[in-house]
């Protein structure tokens, strides 16, 4: 599709109703849009190209903008194939168009393609500007945000910030707006989250500039609150929690957990007005889970033993959480064995490899099935978590 943010600045981006999972892994029910961007001046530049499902559509909504001109430049933001499939494709197709990316860029781009880029590649660095004409390209580099390449691209007279993976989201490009921090939390904690310290760099980088507009490589352009965006990655990015609540988290086999997690469920609801979200990790995704783990202050985790230590689907998610650095929570575990309980030491190995994560001293043990002496145990755990 075409659609104007300015005069001379054009979407041409792609959204994908057909894909059934991002990066082969992230459950996309909405779609997933590929963004890309023109900016036609005296020179004209494309910011970067889209995923390879929709390279047709992407070389005719280029094609209908330039009309009967010709791209000057090819900016590289990322070079995630989801991003960067069509580079060889389009500079074979332009053969005068100048590929602008920074070192690290071009280290990685022949990974992808053989691509003879002999006096086609402007290098730039931190801070350096290419002119277009009335408008000017500076960048700034975003290591690990999510990959060592990233960078992204401001222009002052549009006051927009091209800011590749950064404020991305899952979803078609025309999505709710209201729908954004829930699919942008789930994309962020699962794909970028791991990178705190970077995208802090980022945002402190993003604070000195003045930014109208944002536009991402996925997910809706940000024209309007966009102090609200920023504070949600600000704070996203620092580890510290969304919402001072809790995450009841429980992986069941026969059932006698989960009746321990849905008791639980109502002792706290009897003892606060804080927002409490429980979640059956067998029944339901991984990433939605590991989004909520982040967003709330506190997690209890119920899970049952297995083969000498934890119910795989249970070990899974906490392998998830260990890899996106999970920190800064108080949490509690709640075990069940029938004959060796085993979940609740690794649970508590797993969270004690983690930075800044307090485990309250009321674990709990249940032996099969919920007891009298279980109750008035779950009873002690969660006012232990108040």
């Amino acid at each position: 599709m075409i659609r104007d943010i300015s005069d001379a600045v054009k979407y041409i981006g792609a959204d994908d109703n057909d894909l059934d999972l991002f990066e082969s892994q992230y459950e996309v029910p909405d779609g997933m849009c590929y963004n890309s961007y023109v900016i036609l001046d005296e020179k004209i530049a494309v910011l970067d190209t889209i995923d390879k499902r929709k390279t047709d559509e992407w070389f005719e909504n280029l094609e209908k903008v330039l009309g009967d001109r010709t791209p000057d430049y090819l900016v590289i933001s990322h070079l995630e194939p989801d991003h960067a499939s069509n580079i060889a494709k389009a500079a074979e197709k332009y053969p005068q168009m100048k590929l602008i990316g920074n070192a690290k860029t071009f280290n990685m781009l022949p990974q992808f393609f053989d691509l003879d880029t002999t006096s086609r590649t402007v290098t730039v660095k931190e801070g350096e500007t290419v002119d277009l004409g009335t408008h000017k390209l500076t960048f700034y580099m975003a290591p690990m945000v999510h990959w060592p390449e990233v960078m992204v691209t401001y222009e002052p007279t549009e006051k927009i910030l091209f800011t590749a993976d950064g404020f991305g989201k899952f979803g078609v490009i025309d999505a709710e707006p209201d729908d954004w921090a829930c699919e942008a939390r789930r994309y962020y904690f699962n794909i970028v989250g791991k990178y705190g310290a970077q995208v802090q760099s980022l945002l402190k980088k993003a604070a000195k500039l003045d930014i109208q507009t944002i536009c991402p490589l996925h997910g809706p352009i940000l024209t309007e609150n966009l102090g609200y965006y920023i504070g949600l990655y600000d704070t996203w990015s620092k580890y510290e929690p969304e919402t001072d609540g809790i995450f009841i988290a429980y992986a069941s086999i026969h059932g006698n957990t989960k009746e321990a997690a849905l008791k639980l469920y109502d002792i706290l609801k009897a003892k606060t007005d804080l927002p409490i979200a429980i979640s059956d990790l067998t029944r339901s995704d991984l990433h939605e889970n590991v989004e909520d783990a982040f967003r709330y202050s506190r997690m209890i985790m119920l899970a049952s033993s297995y083969d000498g230590g934890i119910f795989p689907i249970a070990n899974d998610f906490l392998h998830h959480l260990k890899i996106k650095t999970y920190r800064n929570r108080k949490v509690a575990i709640v075990e069940n064995g029938s004959w060796a309980p085993s979940a609740g030491k690794v649970m508590r190995e797993y969270f004690e490899s983690m930075k800044g994560i307090e485990i309250s001293d009321a674990s709990v043990t249940i032996k099969s099935t919920l007891k009298p002496e279980n109750i008035a145990q779950l009873e002690a755990l969660a006012d232990s978590m108040l």
